[in-house]
């Protein structure tokens, strides 16, 4: 039924434990997996003329949040090793993580959207907003959520 399934993480226990219910769900499926991190775009410091000399540069930046991105998917990538799910992980940079997900799902052509909830109902996802509510008001593929109803311990 789905032969590819993008699977997000932001690195949260949360998101953590979306991936290991994505991978088994992919596996069941029998598809590949594309494990993605979505950082936040450089942002110039507006508040001051001269920029600090210990501000990080925009390609320090973007290395930092690379690396970030793999530590963030590797979790995904090693648990699709152990279930022989074939994976690849990738890192992106967007001011709207939501969309840059519905971006990459289809541009990489994924069956599926496999993100995760904290559970959260009333004022607090409101006031909160929810990339996953993001994500689904503006996915034209299927998007899976996995609900977590009491949020795990580190």
């Amino acid at each position: 039924m789905y032969r590819k399934i993008l699977i997000t993480t932001d690195g949260s226990a949360v998101s953590r434990m979306t991936a290991c219910a994505g991978v088994s769900f992919a596996q069941q499926m029998g598809a590949e997996v594309l494990a993605l991190f979505v950082a936040p775009e450089y942002q110039y410091p507006i508040y001051v003329e001269i920029i600090p000399p210990s501000y990080p540069s925009e390609s320090e930046y973007q290395a930092a949040m690379r690396r970030a991105g793999r530590e963030h998917t590797q979790s995904i990538v090693d648990a699709c090793a152990r279930k022989n799910v074939p994976c690849t992980s990738l890192t992106e940079f967007a001011e709207s993580p939501a969309l840059r997900i519905v971006e990459v799902a289809q541009q990489r052509h994924c069956d599926l959207i496999f993100i995760g909830s904290h559970g959260r109902s009333g004022w607090g996802q409101l006031l909160l907003g929810s990339v996953t509510n993001k994500v689904l008001s503006h996915s034209r593929i299927p998007v899976l959520v996995h609900r977590l109803l009491k949020e795990p311990v580190d």
